[in-house]
């Protein structure tokens, strides 16, 4: 009886897992979006500073309402300041200006390269083993992620102009597997709550630094309210509960399987344009958006079987 509930919990616990991460990637999908919209008003660091300031307030204030408790362990200071920098202040430099200097075609499928990344990193560093299941559906959702932007018949081009901006954002997938990678550990001591709330507080204060003489400088007259809800939704959503829902996957299903939906977020992406931009979407684009769900049914069936 008592091993009959562990597995109905489990596989409940499993579902609840795969509806939160298939919400965050709703949430990241619309926030290339809003990021655009928002970024025709605001300066880049003027955004990111912005963004993240009042992520970190929601995200502290929310830590203390559930948990009453700020405190980490002495010997893992040095390990939350490391995660911070590399997962918000080194990531989010690279990731807005970025960006900002290349095409959305260029950006989306570098960015679609996070999953090789975290599954490699996770092997090399001993955190999670690669697995032939893993592997295939790694491959065949990075394919069906190529054949969505390939799909919109715009080519991938490599100028002068985008060539900084596509440099830029291949630090992305290795900060971000960094960044995931190394977390995974401390999700045994540390609820995703707060490793969320801290590294992005902490990760917050250069870019608060970096961007005051860009703060001086704003047009605020000039900030539209189109510009203010894009920034409110990326705050509050993208980072504020995408990322803690981000960290509840890698502690539950681990990192290589969550990554896996960071791919679902191109097809909410070019989804949302066609139902709302009225962007056409072609036969191609819906094969590979067939694919992203393929590969991520595979990784479930799998995780179910073992």
């Amino acid at each position: 009886m008592a091993v009959g509930e562990s597995q109905t919990s489990s596989k409940g616990n499993s579902f609840s897992t795969d509806l939160m991460l298939i919400a965050m990637s709703f949430v990241w999908g619309i926030n290339f979006s809003m990021v655009k919209s928002a970024l025709t008003d605001l300066d880049p660091l003027v955004f990111n500073a912005i963004r993240f300031g009042t992520a970190s307030v929601l995200l502290l204030s929310l830590l203390w309402v559930r948990e009453h408790d700020f405190g980490i362990r002495k010997e893992h200071i040095n390990r939350f300041i490391l995660l911070s920098l590399i997962g918000n202040t080194a990531y989010q430099l690279f990731f807005i200006l970025g960006i900002a200097r290349t095409t959305a075609s260029n950006s989306s499928l570098i960015i679609a390269t996070t999953p090789i990344f975290i599954v490699l990193l996770g092997a090399i560093l001993g955190v999670e083993k690669i697995t032939k299941s893993i592997v295939l559906c790694t491959i065949v959702s990075l394919i069906g992620v190529i054949l969505i932007i390939t799909g919109t018949g715009k080519t991938l081009t490599i100028t002068d102009q985008t060539l900084i901006g596509d440099l830029l954002l291949i630090a992305n997938p290795v900060l971000w597997g960094t960044y995931t990678v190394l977390s995974k550990p401390m999700l045994k001591e540390y609820s995703p709550l707060k490793l969320t709330a801290l590294t992005v507080a902490i990760g917050a204060v250069p870019l608060v630094l970096v961007s005051i003489p860009f703060l001086n400088a704003q047009d605020w007259n000039s900030v539209s309210a189109q510009a203010w809800s894009g920034l409110a939704f990326s705050a509050c959503f993208a980072i504020g509960i995408g990322y803690v829902i981000w960290y509840t996957g890698v502690s539950r299903v681990g990192s290589a399987r969550t990554a896996l939906y960071d791919n679902l977020v191109t097809v909410v992406a070019v989804a949302f344009a066609w139902i709302f931009l009225s962007e056409s979407m072609t036969s191609i684009q819906i094969a590979g958006a067939i694919l992203v769900f393929i590969g991520l049914y595979l990784t479930r069936k799998k995780k179910r079987d073992d």
